[in-house]
């Protein structure tokens, strides 16, 4: 299990500043907070340290690049030893149409998320990679028809 780790009110400004705007330099940050760089510089990187912030990315607009269908597919695996589930996420995680693969409760085992192009895309992801995959069983999709919210911003209480 992952380790809590304990946030002040000026760890979680920060993380509020860079999860809306994570190229806002330490400066700026600094200077919205009306504190000096130094302590901005040395809790970031502290958060970085133990794994608290990740990474640093650019999101960017999916039907700009032509990926406009987005896909949630809950799976049903045969075998459920630990093994087996664990070749099934070494195999599914490979695949660049995947950004999110979820263990889950109820009626499915687990819950990807896809990006494709179109639908011509989808049948060949199942077709081609999915159906490969050894010790697939059911497989229902659900096709997003709008995005109404999309974020990748966590709220953090103080």
């Amino acid at each position: 299990m992952d380790k809590h780790y304990e946030l002040d009110h000026l760890d979680i400004k920060i993380l509020r500043y860079l999860q809306v705007d994570a190229r806002m330099t330490i400066k700026e940050i600094a200077s919205k907070l009306n504190i000096s760089t130094t302590p901005v510089f040395d809790r970031m990187k502290k958060m970085e340290r133990v794994g608290l912030i990740k990474s640093y990315v650019a999101l960017i607009d999916r039907k700009m690049i032509g990926k406009n269908l987005i896909v949630f597919i809950h799976i049903s695996i045969k075998d459920h030893g630990k093994d087996a589930i664990d070749d099934f996420v070494d195999s599914i995680i490979k695949f660049p149409e995947v950004l999110e693969c979820h263990h889950v409760s109820g009626d499915s085992d687990f819950l990807i998320k896809l990006v494709l192009e179109d639908i011509e895309m989808y049948n060949w992801f199942i077709l081609d990679k999915l159906a490969v995959i050894p010790n697939v069983g059911k497989v229902e999709s659900r096709f997003s028809l709008s995005e109404r919210k999309m974020t990748t911003e966590i709220p953090i209480s103080e």
